[in-house]
C-alpha cells in the first residue's frame, strides 16, 4: 500500500484543488491510501471513513504563533504517516518536506505552485513594505533549492511556465484549476435562466478582496439596482485581512436591501459555494488589472462555466477569448457605471442567448487528473 499526503497551511482541509481534485483523483489508484492536511475550521465535513484522511495542521490567523506551531504538526504527520509521496501544496512546508526526503531512502515529493508566491508577496501589499523583499527572496531561494529535488513540480497556470526560473519544461507539467463536481451533482446542461418578475442574483465567490474586485461588485450591484431594481447580490468566500472585511461589511451595510454576505470572517464549504452558483443568474470577475493575477485564468471562471452561468468579466484576453468562444457573457467596463451603461447592460442581459452549444467540456477537470496519474505512474 502505497501513502500519498497533500499538505498545505493557509489552504483548508476541504481545499477545492488539494482535496476537490488532486485527493479525490488519487483515491481511485488501486493500493494507495490519500491523506490532505491544512487548515481547519467551521464547516469542513470529513472525509468518508476509509477513503480520504484529513488532519488539522492550523487553524488561527495568517500572522499568527499557530502558523509556526503547524510546522510541528506537519513534521509529526511526516513521521507517523511515513508517506511514500508528498505534495506539497505550499512554499513554507519545502524546508520540512526536503529535510524529511534527505533523511529516508526512497521519498519523493511533487511541488504544487498555485501561484507566483514571490511575485505575490512582492505586489500585494498582504505583509509590511519592509518585509516583502525579504520574504519574497526567501520563498524563491525555497522553491529554487525544492524545484531540483522534487520527482516533478506542477504549476497550476500555463504563465508560470515562463515566470518562473525553476520550471523547467522537463521537470513541469500544467495541471489547471479546471472544475471538478462533486460525486453526487447533477451536471449542468444549460444557464439557468433569469425570468421576468424575478429577483436578478448576481454572483461573486470565492476569495475576498480588494484586488479580486469584492467592493467593485457593491459598486456595480448598487448602479444596475438604480436601473433594474430586481437585482440582488450574494458575495460568498473569505476574507484574510480583517481591515478589509471591515471596509467591506460597512459598504455592504449601505446596501443591505440587495446585498448579501455569505462567510468573510470565516471559510466557506466549497460545497456551499456551488449550490450558491446553481441559483444564481450571473457570475461576476471584476478583478482588477494586476501582475499577480491578470495572466492566471481564476478558478472561479471554469466553475461558472461548467455550471452553465452567464459572467460578466473586464476585457482580459485570456479570459474573454475563452468566454466568447462559448458566448458564456459579457465583457464590461466595471468602472462605467453610469444610467446610460446599466440599461444597456440590463438589456442585454435580459436578452439572454448565453452558451448556445451547451456546457464546454474542456473547463473540466477529468484531463487534468489523468495527466496527473500519468505523472505518478512514471515515478513509483
Amino acid at each position: 500500500m502505497k501513502t500519498i499526503l497533500l499538505a498545505s497551511v493557509l489552504k483548508p482541509v476541504d481545499d477545492t484543488r488539494m482535496y476537490g481534485k488532486f485527493a479525490r483523483t488519487l483515491v481511485g489508484q488501486p493500493d494507495v491510501s490519500v491523506h490532505v492536511a491544512g487548515r481547519s475550521g467551521p464547516g469542513h465535513l470529513p472525509a468518508p471513513s476509509g477513503a480520504i484522511q484529513q488532519h488539522s495542521l492550523f487553524c488561527g490567523s495568517r500572522l499568527s504563533w499557530a502558523r509556526v506551531r503547524a510546522q510541528a504538526r506537519y513534521w509529526d504527520l511526516l513521521r507517523r504517516l511515513h508517506p511514500t509521496l508528498v505534495v506539497v501544496h505550499a512554499p513554507e512546508l519545502l524546508p520540512l518536506t526536503v529535510l524529511w526526503q534527505a533523511l529516508g531512502r526512497k521519498r519523493q515529493f511533487l511541488y504544487d505552485v498555485r501561484e507566483n508566491y514571490a511575485l505575490n508577496i512582492r505586489t500585494q501589499g498582504v505583509y509590511p513594505a519592509w518585509l516583502r523583499r525579504f520574504l519574497a527572496a526567501t520563498v524563491r531561494g525555497l522553491e529554487n533549492l525544492a524545484a531540483a529535488r522534487a520527482a516533478g513540480v506542477l504549476l497550476a497556470e500555463k504563465s508560470y511556465a515562463e515566470e518562473l526560473p525553476f520550471a523547467t519544461p522537463a521537470h513541469t507539467l500544467v495541471l489547471e484549476n479546471k472544475y471538478q463536481p462533486a460525486p453526487s451533482t447533477v451536471p449542468a446542461i444549460a444557464p439557468r435562466p433569469w425570468q421576468p418578475g424575478q429577483p436578478l442574483e448576481l454572483l461573486y465567490s470565492g476569495t475576498i478582496s480588494e484586488l479580486n474586485g469584492a467592493l467593485d461588485a457593491i459598486a456595480l450591484a448598487k448602479a444596475l439596482y438604480q436601473v433594474w431594481p430586481q437585482v440582488r447580490l450574494t458575495i460568498i468566500g473569505f476574507c484574510q485581512q480583517p481591515a478589509f472585511l471591515l471596509r467591506l461589511q460597512q459598504a455592504i451595510a449601505e446596501a443591505s436591501d440587495f446585498v448579501t454576505l455569505i462567510g468573510g470572517a470565516q471559510p466557506v464549504p466549497h460545497a456551499q459555494i456551488l449550490t450558491t452558483i446553481t441559483r444564481s443568474h450571473v457570475g461576476l470577475l471584476p478583478y482588477q488589472e494586476h501582475p499577480s493575477t491578470w495572466r492566471c485564468i481564476p478558478t472561479k471562471l471554469f466553475e461558472y462555466l461548467a455550471n452553465g452561468l452567464p459572467v460578466l468579466l473586464p476585457p482580459n484576453p485570456a479570459w474573454v477569448a475563452l468566454v466568447r468562444q462559448h458566448h458564456a457573457g459579457l465583457t464590461i467596463d466595471f468602472r462605467d457605471l453610469s444610467p446610460a451603461s446599466m440599461r444597456m447592460l440590463a438589456t442585454r442581459l435580459q436578452a439572454g442567448g448565453f452558451y448556445p452549444h451547451g456546457i464546454p467540456q474542456e473547463v473540466f477537470w477529468d484531463g487534468e487528473g489523468q495527466k496527473l496519474v500519468s505523472l505518478l505512474d512514471s515515478i513509483w
